[in-house]
């Protein structure tokens, strides 16, 4: 099970008796090991003197088929499910997924200095923590969620990173099935958690947006006492968010809400808005592009506000922060923009990318891998997709690939703007049809956005385009 949990900071150490008190568990044959441990993990190849090797189990890997290699490596401590025949301290445990979260808690529990964010959300969650991270992290030392450490697995492991000079910590939390963010909004102990948006990513998992929203509102069961909720003003499930969160004091954002924008001007690679907050209004000048992302801002002040950081706090925060890697990324090559989308994708997030590629200069040429996760309605989604993403006025090209780009290239043929759309089932011939576009159009400049779902890869077919022109 190879989870990324590299920290570039060293951990705060751990004693056998700290893993024993967390996990509850049984040290094998009495054997305790001595002295400081380094930090936990569960990627065995990483494993070495000083580090706990935990052994996670799932359908189709098994990590305590690797206990006997960690041990040669170095490793003198396993936590296990049962014993193993290897020179190295065991502490049993009946469930090494669900002692990890014990751990995770643990870590928790002793830093009660910390002020706690947690936020889910169907799009924006990725965006709205960077933004978060950017205005706390000028304050005082902050724990945010690495990557897509966000299930599971993801949010103790998280947690682990802890150490006793936090002052703050953002956890995004994820959801592919009910009960998850139940699971992790419990082990975080958040004071302020939120939705952002109920969309149509999982769709497939929850068997429509009414399941999404139910799974998405567990976020809130596990707010602190004096804590604050965070909701939508405007998204489609609005009304239940805010009955689900009615146990504690709601901060809302967005339009009709408690933090919202006026006055939104958008600009190829940035917006400007007027900021409305119970604390004032001041004028934002903000490094992201697209209306999605004003919306993301709003949401990160309500957060912010929640956890009693003034508002010339939050605006400096804001105006600095950057996005993380393959959410609209803009690099320039040759002549022309390239918008590096890539690290994901849902309905939701496609048709937002696709209003700032509008925004750009030249041809504008949006390519686009299939969305994951959408269950039975996956065709049909595809095919609205194609049928929006045409219409779109300003897109010169929607290039799609992969096994949805049928059903993509049959909804842009449903409207009179049909040839806009050219599917292909590979990159390969993908690359090829983009090639001939760039020749075709030489010298005017093109300005290209590729996303996808994270399985797609979409940035190797980007990098291949880059490296050709």
């Amino acid at each position: 099970m190879h989870t990324s949990t590299t920290s570039t900071v060293p951990l705060e150490p751990w004693t056998a008796e700290q893993l024993q008190q967390a996990t509850q568990g049984q040290w094998y044959q009495q054997n305790i090991p001595q002295g400081e441990i380094k930090r936990i993990l569960t990627d065995s190849r990483h494993a070495e003197a000083g580090d706990v090797f935990l052994a996670l189990q799932g359908e189709r890997f098994d990590a305590h088929n690797f206990v006997a290699q960690v041990a040669i490596q170095g490793c003198q401590i396993a936590i296990v499910e049962r014993p193993i025949d290897a020179d190295i301290a065991q502490l049993i445990v009946k469930d090494t997924r669900l002692a990890l979260g014990h751990l995770g808690a643990y870590r928790r529990q002793q830093n009660s200095q910390l002020k706690v964010i947690a936020l889910t959300g169907s799009s924006g969650k990725t965006t709205t923590k960077e933004m978060l991270g950017s205005i706390l992290s000028r304050l005082a030392p902050t724990l945010i969620t690495r990557g897509n450490l966000n299930n599971d697995l993801g949010v103790p492991m998280m947690l682990l990173e802890l150490r006793s000079e936090h002052q703050f910590a953002v956890m995004e939390l994820g959801a592919s099935h009910q009960c998850e963010i139940d699971y992790t909004s419990h082990l975080v102990q958040p004071h302020v958690a939120g939705i952002l948006n109920i969309g149509t990513a999982h769709l497939g998992e929850f068997g429509g947006r009414e399941g999404i929203c139910r799974a998405k509102s567990e976020i809130y069961a596990h707010i602190l006492s004096q804590g604050t909720a965070i909701v939508p003003a405007d998204d489609d499930f609005s009304t239940v968010i805010r009955e689900n969160a009615q146990s504690h004091s709601i901060l809302s954002f967005g339009d009709g809400g408690d933090v919202f924008a006026t006055d939104v001007e958008l600009h190829p690679q940035s917006a400007k808005f007027n900021l409305h907050t119970p604390q004032g209004m001041r004028t934002v000048d903000l490094p992201f592009a697209g209306v999605h992302n004003v919306q993301n801002a709003t949401a990160a002040t309500a957060f912010a506000l929640a956890i009693g950081i003034a508002l010339d706090d939050i605006i400096h925060g804001l105006e600095q922060a950057q996005g993380a890697k393959g959410r609209l990324n803009f690099i320039q090559h040759s002549n022309h923009l390239f918008i590096d989308d890539t690290y994901n994708a849902n309905p939701t997030s496609m048709r937002a990318a696709a209003e700032v590629l509008a925004q750009q200069a030249g041809i504008k040429v949006m390519i686009i891998g299939d969305i994951g996760e959408l269950g039975d309605t996956a065709a049909q989604q595809h095919y609205l997709l194609g049928r929006d993403l045409v219409s779109l006025q300003g897109i010169h090209f929607v290039v799609a690939v992969g096994e949805f780009s049928p059903a993509t290239q049959e909804g842009a043929r449903s409207t009179q703007y049909g040839k806009k759309l050219q599917a292909f089932l590979n990159q390969e011939q993908a690359l090829s049809f983009l090639f001939s576009l760039v020749e075709t159009h030489q010298p005017q400049h093109m300005s290209f956005l590729f996303k996808g779902s994270r399985y797609t890869h979409m940035e190797t077919l980007m990098a291949d385009l880059m490296e050709k022109i």
